[in-house]
């Protein structure tokens, strides 16, 4: 999630759900009958209350919880306008640089510089 500010591209981080003060990329999960795309947008709505279109696949990371492996699929997407928000989560935009300082999983840092190359 990335909007220009300034001539700058700034990225959406939200505080974790589990570890208050930890700073993610927005994600969740995906509905019956839902794309992937689809998810994004929704998620990205519910978790900062920001409205989004997917510009492109940014990346995908993988993690195991309880024993089952998860897999994620991130998209980069341009801010649109604010929405309701229906989380109670921090949220805060940055820059490339600070937003990769701020993210303490190295996949997702990767997954953030992916984004960053991409045409926007």
């Amino acid at each position: 999630m990335a909007r220009i500010i300034g001539g700058e591209r700034e990225y959406l981080l939200v505080e974790a759900r589990s570890r208050r003060a930890e700073w993610v990329l927005p994600k969740g999960h995906i509905e019956p009958g839902e794309t992937p795309e689809a998810a994004a947008v929704r998620e990205v709505e519910e978790e900062a209350g920001v409205c989004a279109e997917v510009v492109a696949q940014a990346g995908e990371s993988e993690y195991v919880v309880g024993g089952q492996t998860v897999r994620v699929i991130f998209f980069l997407m341009r801010y649109r306008g604010e929405a309701v928000r229906r989380e109670d989560r921090a949220r805060m935009w940055r820059r490339s640089e600070d937003a990769l300082r701020l993210l303490r999983f190295g996949d997702t840092r990767r997954v953030l510089m992916q984004a960053h190359a991409l045409d926007f």
